[in-house]
């Protein structure tokens, strides 16, 4: 009767994945700023510097490698944020200092994750065996900022965000014990549960500027929204394994296509609409190669190396131009460059610890290099685009349903008959290190942009998952 019972709520664990999924893609409701990829979509990979895609061993592979899922048991799911907070200090040419900040101590709403996962076959489904499911929700991309109205930069932003998530509806199957391929949807799209539930940029409206600005000196603010679909397929390959057949070098594969988001909605000035407005912002195609090796992996520890390399297509945002209700377009050329970023990481994992029984401890490093996609030309304070450097540190602990918490089993955590076979907690920080930055763009309000640039984040970030 008990394990009957214990069947149908995975059983109804899974379903409700797996409707998850399908509903994100039927119900996804139908945007002109420089956005960054925000490092860190899974607390685990962030300590490891985002050196994941070979590893991919927990529900975060959804974002980092979705063809990870199948190594994943049963009904796994995860969840956790970012905070983070750091300063942009701005020096004009003329001698005049901004600080930008993250519109307060801390960037809100926080970047966030959530991950469930199925693998079918375990839930009794054997006719689906090597089949997995799963279902994500990311903030991939996105920004906020906040300078004061009076500033040098005042003429090209004041205030700037973008809440943008993507929902993740994902299926991987094992092809072989060694090969492993994903495929998935990435639904990008904004949520009035996030912040304002859409782009906007404010500034104050420069001398000489388009009448829907309003007057010299006015409070203007561009806003928008939209919705857009992409896919991404995705490999997992292991290359060696010891005499225990656990994987000992790994190679990953992702690509992530090109797709362009389409933002309607209007133009103010002092508050007042002006003009409905639209633009189109191209996210850029993603392919990853990955490869990991663990010079150490016995019963009692584990070592992993990993080096990712991801190759970014920024250069399809050639413009935002702003396409106006009465016919006008507003150019906005942007002829950004496509970019590399690569990212080492390390774990070391201890699966049985003699002072903490059915426990496991793993303490992390990395460590992720990125250049500037923004040339000169086309810098905006909004984000301050620079080379980034990004060291990072995480730990993290499983305590799996023998093992005690607060003198309660874990393996006694849940409801019903629905009880967890192992709960992991992660933390991770990362300190984005940007190269100083000197601006000298030679454009239009140049000097609103030109000077020097010294930026520094730093983020904190927390996980917690449950194995069903």
């Amino acid at each position: 009767m008990i394990i009957g019972a214990w069947s149908r709520g995975r059983s109804l664990l899974a379903a409700v994945i797996v409707g998850g999924a399908l509903l994100s893609i039927w119900f996804s409701s139908p945007a002109l700023a420089q956005v960054p990829r925000i490092q860190g979509q899974g607390t685990s990979a962030s300590g490891q510097g985002n050196a994941f895609a070979a590893q991919a061993d927990d529900p975060s592979a959804l974002h980092y490698n979705p063809a990870g899922i199948t190594q994943l048991h049963g009904v796994q799911v995860m969840a956790g944020g970012l905070l983070t907070g750091g300063t942009t200090g701005f020096t004009s040419t003329s001698g005049a200092n901004a600080t930008g900040t993250r519109d307060g101590s801390l960037a809100w709403p926080a970047p966030a994750h959530l991950f469930m996962t199925a693998n079918l076959g375990d839930l009794g489904a054997t006719w689906l065996n090597g089949l997995t499911v799963g279902i994500g929700l990311t903030s991939p991309f996105g920004s906020v900022s906040r300078y004061s109205d009076n500033g040098p930069q005042r003429f090209k932003a004041t205030f700037s965000a973008l809440p943008l998530i993507d929902i993740k509806p994902t299926i991987a199957y094992q092809v072989t014990p060694d090969l492993s391929l994903g495929l998935g949807a990435d639904i990008y799209t904004f949520s009035d549960m996030l912040g304002e539930g859409h782009f906007e940029k404010q500034f104050i409206t420069p001398p000489g500027s388009p009448a829907v600005f309003g007057a010299a000196g006015s409070k203007a603010e561009l806003y928008g929204k939209g919705t857009a679909a992409g896919f991404n397929v995705s490999l997992l390959y292991t290359a060696l394994r010891n005499a225990d057949g656990k994987p000992i070098a790994n190679i990953g594969l992702v690509y992530r296509n090109q797709v362009p988001l389409p933002l309607r909605g209007g133009i103010l000035a002092n508050g007042v609409k002006t003009s409905d407005a639209s633009t189109t912002f191209v996210l850029p195609q993603v392919i990853t190669g990955a490869i990991a090796t663990w010079p150490t992996r016995t019963a009692e520890r584990e070592w992993k190396l990993e080096l990712d390399v991801d190759y970014v297509g920024w250069k399809s945002v050639r413009n935002l131009d702003i396409y106006l209700a009465n016919g006008g377009v507003i150019p906005q050329p942007q002829s950004w460059r496509s970019t590399y970023t690569v990212m080492i990481g390390t774990e070391y994992r201890w699966l049985k610890l003699e002072s903490l029984p059915e426990w496991e401890m793993a303490v992390r490093a990395g460590y992720t290099n990125s250049p500037t996609q923004v040339p000169d030309l086309t810098f905006d304070p909004a984000v301050p685009s620079a080379d980034v450097h990004i060291p990072s540190v995480g730990f993290g602990l499983v305590c799996k349903e023998g093992g005690t918490m607060f003198g309660i089993r874990c393996g006694d955590f849940g409801f019903g008959p629905i009880k967890p076979k192992a709960v992991g907690f992660d933390l991770s920080y990362q300190a984005s290190l940007y190269e100083q930055r000197t601006v000298s763009c030679g454009c239009a309000l140049a000097s609103a942009v030109n000077g020097l640039y010294r930026t520094t984040y730093h983020t904190g970030g927390f996980s917690f998952r449950v194995n069903f």
